[in-house]
Order: C-alpha cells, then sequence, then structure tokens
C-alpha cells in the first residue's frame, strides 16, 4: 500500500470563474451612480418618481 507523504496542498486554479470576477461592469457603477444621487437628492412629498405619476416598476 502506498502512502501519500505530499503535504503540500493541490495548486487552486480561477476554476469556472471568469477573469473579472468580482470586478463591477461600467454600466453597473452608472447605475449605482444614478442610485445614490436620487437617494441624496431633496425631495418634495408632492414630488413623484416619474412626471405622470406612475411608479417607475423596473428598478
Amino acid at each position: 500500500m502506498r502512502v501519500h507523504t505530499d503535504s503540500a496542498p493541490a495548486p487552486e486554479g480561477r476554476g469556472l470563474q471568469s477573469p473579472a470576477y468580482g470586478v463591477p461592469s461600467p454600466a453597473l457603477l452608472a447605475r449605482a451612480d444614478r442610485g445614490y444621487a436620487r437617494f441624496l437628492a431633496q425631495r418634495n412629498e408632492d414630488q413623484d418618481d416619474r412626471a405622470d405619476g406612475d411608479e417607475d416598476t423596473q428598478r
């Protein structure tokens, strides 16, 4: 019976992750900037999300 004596862990590869894993896309950063600007904007109680009074449901 052979005993495995190598105690070093196997090298880890990236596996299925892309090289840009964890890096936000420019579109995501732009959307976050718009959302943060909306969050910081001062709002009146009469002000709606859109001019026609409907809520923006595609958020």
